[in-house]
C-alpha cells in the first residue's frame, strides 16, 4: 500500500524578522541556510526537489517540508511585508524509486499549494490590518500565529480526509478546492509567483 507523510513544518515558521532600528549587533558567523524554492504556478514540484535523506525507519513513503515566512517593516511609520510559501528540498524526500508515482507526487505538490493558499491569505489579511510601528512585532506575531494554525491544522485535515491521497474522490475534490482558492485568492500572488494556477499538477 502506497502511503504519504503528513505534512511537516519547520518549528520557525512562525519566527517572522523585522528590519532591524539601528545597527545591528554583533553576532557569530550564521550557517548557510537551506536552499527553498517559491511557490510558482509555472514551476510545479519535481521528484529530483525532494534531496533530503528518507527515514527508512518510517512506514510512510515521502515528506513535503514546506513553510511561510514573512519578512516585516516600518519606513517613516508605514508598515510593509513580504509573505511566502516556500519548499525545502533538504528537508524533503521520497523513499525509493518505485514509490515516485505521478499520483504521489501529485498528493504532495497539493500540500504545497494549499500552502500558498495560506499565504495569500495572509497577505489579503495584512492588507486590511492597521499596525502601530511603535508595537509591531507582538501585533504582528499574534497574527502570524493564527495563520500558521489554521494552516496546519487545514494540511492535517487534507491528509485525514484523502487519506494521504489514497482516496482518490477525496483527492479530486481537494485538488479542485484548492486551486479555486487559489484563483479566488489571485490578487494577492507575491510578484515572484506570478500566473494562474492549473489543474492536474
Amino acid at each position: 500500500m502506497r502511503v504519504m507523510l503528513p505534512f511537516a513544518a519547520p518549528a520557525a515558521s512562525a519566527a517572522p524578522s523585522v528590519a532591524p532600528q539601528g545597527p545591528a549587533p554583533k553576532q557569530a558567523p550564521a550557517q548557510a541556510k537551506p536552499e527553498m524554492l517559491a511557490w510558482s504556478a509555472s514551476r510545479p514540484l519535481t521528484w529530483a526537489d525532494f534531496k533530503g535523506r528518507p527515514n527508512t525507519a518510517d512506514p510512510l513513503h515521502a515528506l513535503t517540508t514546506a513553510n511561510i515566512g514573512a519578512q516585516i517593516g516600518c519606513q517613516d511609520y508605514v508598515f510593509s511585508a513580504n509573505v511566502q510559501a516556500t519548499f525545502t528540498p533538504a528537508e524533503s524526500w521520497v523513499k525509493a524509486p518505485h514509490t515516485e508515482s505521478v499520483a504521489l507526487l501529485h498528493h504532495e505538490q497539493v500540500h504545497f499549494d494549499l500552502t500558498e493558499v495560506h499565504a495569500r491569505q495572509l497577505r489579503q489579511k495584512l492588507a486590511t490590518l492597521k499596525f502601530d510601528c511603535e508595537h509591531l512585532q507582538p501585533a504582528f506575531n499574534n497574527v502570524m500565529k493564527v495563520a500558521i494554525a489554521n494552516w496546519q491544522r487545514e494540511q492535517q485535515r487534507y491528509d485525514v480526509d484523502t487519506n494521504h491521497g489514497l482516496n482518490v474522490v477525496k483527492q479530486k475534490a481537494w485538488d479542485e478546492q484548492v486551486l479555486r482558492r487559489l484563483n479566488d485568492l489571485q490578487a494577492f500572488t507575491a510578484p515572484a509567483a506570478t500566473g494562474t494556477a492549473s489543474a492536474g499538477r
